[in-house]
């Protein structure tokens, strides 16, 4: 596996953007160290360009004919290595060097196989997925959690497609399409689609929270769907109040503080320890938490409403959104996905390499990462991070000049979950 040529340009005009794009591919795949002949698109663009989705894909597969598939969908930003266009007109593609054997593209149109562990009819065993999904789908958690269960990891990652406007996805599969679909243009509007992995691609997939409790955490003890009515046995209006110092009889002050409150729920079934096996950190929310709104007020049974289930059982702590908090997690992540892809004993040159200043940083075999994808939430873009492309920045401080691609998304998906306010980087491994 060699790394994967990426390439990223804003304009106006979506042509003119295509034209960057293809030229800083072209001249990527002529050098050694770069894959010639990568097999496998992915493609983000902006909002922006949503309507012109079909020419862009037709425009890019005619001048790439050794990409046979592609895979991607629309945010209102994305995301390349050390930038991110937010809120204006770009793309960003990645050509991955995989083997046609270890991937599979899906959609309605070609369904990943239901055989979870065992081979589909083709011979092809899903280890993970990438997923892109329409937030307005019908029952959208259950689905994620059916495509997790398709594959033999039972880990997804991905997000959920962001725009103002038009909201695409784009899938074509040289597999090809059910009986019936042959006319499948690529560029599909609603549901799920993707990329599913085989076993032999090796990958590290990470999960960064943006929010920061401030409260402890309680146990619901008594809720009806979304609201939740009791905490460790407490109303739960009661506590909110309390906790934010707050009080219903002076909106004025009350309303501000209650719309920049969030909650975070820890599930039943899952463990102290998060899902990726980082156990959760004081004071910051572990992996396994998921951040919802606040949605209302229930003074008459004394609850409060959130954008979820929380079963009783459940943890729930009182958050909000903190840059700070964003920045330092983000870090710990980079910082871990770039021991765990580091060998333990280092040969001279490799540990040159890694103390090379962030001017020399530049993809080497003791990060052995061929390329990397990275879903932000779009809270997350633009000025929650300090500066213009500053979250970026911070994974290019610690991976290096590694080839990335990755959109602003309107959720982020992750095991096989949706989160909220997160980011989920993944690394494919050499």
């Amino acid at each position: 596996m060699n790394l994967f040529p990426s390439a990223h340009a804003t304009h106006p005009q979506w042509r003119m953007a295509a034209a960057l794009v293809l030229a800083q591919l072209r001249a990527q795949m002529a050098l050694p160290e770069y894959a010639s002949a990568p097999s496998l698109g992915l493609l983000y663009i902006t909002d922006h360009y949503a309507d012109e989705a079909q020419a862009i894909l037709e425009h890019l597969s005619a001048e790439l004919p050794e990409v046979t598939d592609w895979a991607g969908t629309v945010g209102v930003g994305v995301s390349a290595n050390n930038v991110e266009y937010f809120d204006e007109p770009a793309l960003s593609l990645m050509l991955c060097d995989l083997s046609p054997d270890q991937y599979r593209v899906f959609s309605g149109v070609a369904p990943l196989s239901a055989s979870g562990r065992a081979a589909g009819p083709d011979g092809f065993v899903a280890h993970t997925a990438l997923v892109h999904a329409d937030g307005g789908t019908p029952e959208l958690a259950e689905l994620i959690a059916e495509v997790a269960e398709r594959t033999a990891s039972g880990y997804v990652f991905g997000g959920l497609a962001g725009s103002r406007g038009t909201t695409v996805q784009f899938a074509l599969s040289s597999a090809g399409n059910l009986s019936g679909q042959g006319a499948a243009s690529g560029v599909f509007h609603g549901g799920l689609s993707g990329v599913a992995f085989g076993p032999a691609v090796g990958m590290v997939s990470r999960v960064t929270q943006g929010a920061q409790p401030v409260d402890r955490e309680r146990t619901v003890t008594a809720s009806d769907g979304n609201l939740v009515l009791a905490l460790d046995g407490e109303p739960a209006l009661d506590v909110l109040l309390r906790e934010l110092d707050i009080s219903l009889e002076q909106p004025e002050q009350a309303m501000p503080r209650l719309r920049a409150t969030l909650v975070g729920l820890t599930l039943p079934d899952d463990g102290a320890a998060g899902a990726d096996g980082v156990p959760q950190r004081r004071g910051q929310f572990g992996a396994e938490v998921l951040v919802r709104h606040l949605i209302g007020l229930d003074p008459g049974r004394r609850g409060i409403a959130i954008a979820d289930l929380a079963p009783v059982g459940t943890r729930l702590a009182f958050c909000e959104r903190s840059a700070q908090a964003a920045r330092a997690d983000l870090t710990r992540l980079c910082a871990e996905v770039r021991e765990e892809l580091e060998p333990e004993e280092l040969s001279l040159p490799l540990a040159t390499a890694l103390a090379a200043s962030e001017q020399e940083a530049a993809p080497h075999p003791a990060r052995r990462i061929a390329g990397a994808v990275y879903v932000s939430c779009s809270g997350r873009g633009g000025p929650h991070f300090g500066a213009p492309s500053a979250e970026l920045q911070i994974v290019r401080r610690a991976l290096g000049d590694v080839p990335l691609v990755g959109f602003f998304a309107g959720g982020e998906i992750a095991h096989h979950r949706l989160y909220g306010y997160t980011g989920v980087l993944t690394v494919f491994t050499m």
